[in-house]
């Protein structure tokens, strides 16, 4: 495990297992770590963030992210009208010149995300947008992730042809059936998604939350749920967290993956990191969606980085096998925590259940 400041002032790694017995004292300190972390477990599941301090996943040495230089971001917007037509820009870039799509554009320094999308929603289409939630996360590993928002118009007006420049020639509603020259159809499982989310929301809405971070990491909320793996009824089965066994950190807390090389998507961090917990083990990895997003991005160079908080679902892999109980882990980097909680519980398995998460598109 790397904590923040030997990452970055390349001080040894710590020895983990200091931390472990410090967790079985007494049982008023376990009372109070267990508050507190089923406190953390609610507000994650409610799209709120955390502090990121440690690192448990790190395959390389990595450098803090910088936006426009080693990160790229994109942010698009799908916005409908009173008639369910979407919002679509005319292109002035001479690649797709006079071709269609949707607002979207490069996120720029000390912008958050949500800035970056009005930024570019006026920049292009002449109107100003309040973001309803994130609609979809789209990645080709950390070098490139697209933030699509469901938004609606909250003033200005659409941009006409008097008003051409280099961002955009005009703005127009699309009914999506008369003929139009998309400069993509990428964009079409998008305003989908958008069609989708306006008729039947199915997970809460979310919007990033401002919290610092220098890399692009995943805090992941592994979860393992026993008996035959049905999980209909959940006062009937058991569920297990995945627990960091980070000294450094004076609670236990859900372990951090980063993403650091060029193919390392959301779905392999997450791979890599079970890996290492259970190497040995035939399970099958589900990665759920993300139940959060922390951005800051106030200080280049420095606060450029992005932590997903993303649900993932460890399996079973053989069809009709009981398992009433986790996997057991190598080493003591890591270790189960069960979930007694009642209704938290019930919380995320019906999450898990629902596939109520904001959904992930790994485009490797």
């Amino acid at each position: 495990m790397l904590s923040l400041q030997s990452l970055y002032l390349k001080q040894p790694l710590f020895d983990n297992r200091i931390h472990y017995v410090v967790w079985s004292q007494g049982s008023s300190s376990m009372d109070s770590t267990a508050e507190i972390l089923e406190d953390n477990l609610e507000k994650i599941l409610k799209g709120e963030g955390l502090e990121v301090r440690e690192f448990d996943s790190v395959p390389e040495q990595v450098k803090p992210v910088t936006l426009r230089k080693s990160v790229c971001y994109i942010v698009g917007a799908v916005i409908f009208n009173s008639k369910d037509e979407v919002l679509m820009v005319q292109e002035a870039k001479r690649e797709c010149y006079g071709r269609w799509y949707l607002p979207a554009g490069r996120m720029e320094e000390r912008e958050s995300i949500l800035e970056a999308l009005q930024r570019e929603v006026k920049e292009e289409a002449g109107i100003d947008c309040q973001p309803i939630t994130l609609l979809l996360v789209q990645e080709q590993g950390p070098k490139w992730v697209r933030f699509v928002f469901l938004a609606e118009e909250t003033g200005g007006s659409l941009k006409t042809t008097a008003e051409a420049d280099s961002e955009s020639l005009q703005a127009q509603w699309w009914d999506r059936e008369s003929p139009l020259p998309l400069r993509g159809r990428d964009i079409l499982p998008l305003i989908d998604a958008g069609i989708k989310y306006r008729r039947n929301p199915w997970f809460p809405m979310l919007q990033p939350v401002d919290f610092p971070c220098q890399v692009i990491c995943q805090r992941l909320f592994l979860t393992f749920i026993s008996s035959n793996g049905n999980t209909d009824t959940s006062d009937e089965h058991r569920l297990w967290l995945l627990m960091s066994s980070n000294y450094a950190t004076p609670h236990p807390s859900l372990p951090i993956a980063l993403s650091v090389n060029a193919f390392d998507t959301i779905p392999r961090a997450v791979h890599r990191l079970v890996k290492e917990c259970v190497p040995s083990s035939s399970m099958h990895v589900h990665t759920c969606g993300i139940l959060g997003v922390q951005h800051n991005g106030r200080i280049p160079g420095k606060t450029d980085g992005v932590c997903f908080n993303t649900l993932v679902l460890l399996e079973n892999s053989e069809d009709g096998a009981e398992i009433s109980s986790p996997p057991p882990l190598e080493g003591d980097a890591y270790r189960w925590h069960e979930v007694t909680n009642q209704s938290l519980r019930a919380k995320i398995i019906q999450r898990i259940k629902e596939e109520s998460v904001l959904p992930v598109h790994s485009l490797y």
